[in-house]
């Protein structure tokens, strides 16, 4: 999931930056003001915590959010949907959710070392690893630092791929000085609900977001100060790390299954799963007509239905 605004709110930002630079960097990310609670446990590495949400048995599958985002998402449906199955855990990328920022790592590697290491720790034994978004992208790096180590990849609208262009102004600001000490602080503090909401709706256009997500996911973790900045930042420098990443794709020989909406504006279906689809031999695209950017909430029962062929394909089925 991405964050956006609009130019025009992104302006009266930017002039109400002006007027508030000096009081904008004494605002603090205060968890205490957080109404939405840990639903996990917390596993504990040298350079920090991270969040897991734990449920169900059998085969282990590992569930990664995407951008500015955490773990709820998959807590909303998906993993009730798949714990009679699967042992899943939903973990919290360092710096998003309740998981600590391990000194706020940008590139999609270095996340999915820190996300093995945790799992390791609840010892998972090969699991399907399922990413979302750019949660796809850190899946993806996982499989290539470790392919041994995976039995599969189930991806959801991933982020596999360099694009044409860039991200435009939001982010370039965003990802600046003036972005990560002014604005996005501002943001923080003062963006109205509806500012919020809206963006929610953009990210599953043209699907309805369901009712009581946003609740769920919880507002107040996903307008923090800090997993604003940091968000910015992955976003902003995704775009170097795929282009890395892409050219070791066609080694990978793992069973992949992707899910990918044809309506999705935020990830585009032909510049990331259609291009992955064509470098790995092993991977399985499956195309939904009229979805959006959330294929686990407007069409879950396909999603779980891929995350079961890659169990099968696997040899992880029961």
């Amino acid at each position: 999931m991405t964050l956006k605004i609009s130019a025009s709110k992104f302006a009266a930002l930017a002039l109400g930056a002006g007027i508030l630079t000096a009081c904008a960097t004494l605002v603090e990310d205060r968890m205490a003001h957080a109404q939405t609670q840990p639903e996990g446990a917390f596993v504990t590495l040298p350079e920090g915590r991270i969040h897991a949400i734990i449920r169900g048995q059998g085969p282990d599958l590992v569930m990664i959010h995407g951008a500015n985002g955490n773990a709820r998402d998959f807590s909303f449906d998906l993993i009730d949907r798949m714990a009679g199955d699967f042992r899943v855990i939903a973990l919290d990328r360092p710096g998003f959710g309740f998981s600590d920022d391990f000194g706020g790592p940008e590139g999609p590697v270095e996340q999915a070392d820190i996300l093995r290491a945790a799992v390791a720790q609840l010892d998972v034994d090969r699991p399907i690893v399922l990413g979302h978004s750019y949660g796809g992208a850190v899946a993806l790096a996982w499989a290539l630092r470790a392919e041994g180590d995976v039995a599969g990849l189930t991806l959801l609208a991933p982020a596999s791929h360099p694009w044409p262009g860039d991200l435009g102004l939001w982010y370039r600001i965003s990802a600046s000085a003036l972005g990560q000490y002014v604005v996005l602080p501002l943001v923080a503090r003062l963006a109205p609900a509806s500012a919020v909401a809206s963006t929610l709706d953009g990210v599953f256009a043209p699907n309805p977001v369901p009712d009581g997500y946003l609740d769920h996911l919880g507002r107040d973790l996903t307008m923090r100060a800090s997993q604003l900045s940091l968000n910015a930042r992955q976003v902003n420098s995704l775009k170097a790390y795929v282009d890395g990443m892409a050219a070791g794709y066609s080694a990978l020989t793992l069973p992949i299954e992707v899910v990918h909406g044809t309506a999705d504006e935020t990830v585009g279906l032909s510049i990331h799963s259609e291009r992955l689809e064509q470098d790995v031999g092993s991977a399985t695209l499956t195309r939904l007509d009229g979805v959006g950017h959330m294929p686990h909430h407007s069409r879950p029962e396909a999603v779980a239905d891929a995350i079961l062929r890659t169990a099968q394909r696997a040899g992880l089925s029961r």
